[in-house]
C-alpha cells in the first residue's frame, strides 16, 4: 500500500470510530510503525484534515460537515437488522442507541455502525452473547443518535424509518 492509500486508510479508520484509535492500532492495522501512522497523521493535518489528538489515541473532529438527529423508534426483535440497513444504507453512522427507564434514567451504549459489515458483525456478536436488546427494558422503544453529511440524508433516514414502520411516536 503506498502512502497515499495508507492516509486515506488512517482517515477512513480515524472518521468511522466512535472513540480514540491509538496510533499502536493503526499501525498493526496497517503494517506499518507507529512512527510512520504519527507521520501520516502530520502530513494529515497540514492537508487540513481535522485529526483531535487524544492521550488515548486519534480522533476525527465531528463538527465539520456532519449533522446528527436523534430517531425514537420500535419495533420487533427479528426487524432489528432492517432497522439498522435502513439507517447505514442511506448514508447514516448510528453513534449510539439509548432508552429512557423510568427507574434507571438513559442507559446508553456507543455502537458506531456505518455500513451492512458493520451491521452484520454488530448483530453476530449479540447472538454469540445471548444477549437481550436495551429495548426490552422500555417497551421495545429505544433511540438511536445518528450522523450524516447533510440535514437531507436525514430526512431521507427518517423516511426510510416511518416508510418501514420503525419511527415510534
Amino acid at each position: 500500500m503506498n502512502k497515499d492509500k495508507r492516509r486515506e486508510e488512517i482517515l477512513r479508520i480515524i472518521r468511522k470510530s466512535c472513540e480514540p484509535v491509538s496510533g499502536t492500532k493503526l499501525a498493526g492495522m496497517l503494517g506499518v510503525s507507529r512512527q510512520i501512522v504519527v507521520q501520516d497523521i502530520e502530513m494529515l493535518r497540514q492537508d487540513n484534515k481535522d485529526i483531535i489528538s487524544t492521550s488515548q489515541g486519534y480522533l476525527a473532529n465531528r463538527t465539520e460537515k456532519e449533522f446528527k438527529r436523534i430517531f425514537k423508534v420500535r419495533h420487533a426483535d427479528d426487524q432489528i437488522e432492517n432497522e439498522l440497513n435502513c439507517i447505514v444504507d442511506a448514508g447514516g453512522i448510528i453513534l449510539d442507541v439509548f432508552v429512557r427507564h423510568d427507574v434507571y434514567g438513559e442507559i446508553r451504549t456507543a455502537l458506531c455502525l456505518s455500513n451492512r459489515m458493520d451491521v452484520k458483525r454488530f448483530l453476530e456478536n449479540f447472538e454469540n452473547e445471548k444477549s437481550s436488546p436495551l429495548k426490552k427494558l422500555t417497551q421495545d422503544i429505544h433511540y438511536h443518535t445518528v450522523v450524516a453529511k447533510s440535514e437531507e440524508m436525514l430526512d431521507t433516514i427518517e423516511e426510510e424509518l416511518r416508510d418501514n414502520h420503525f419511527l415510534a411516536t
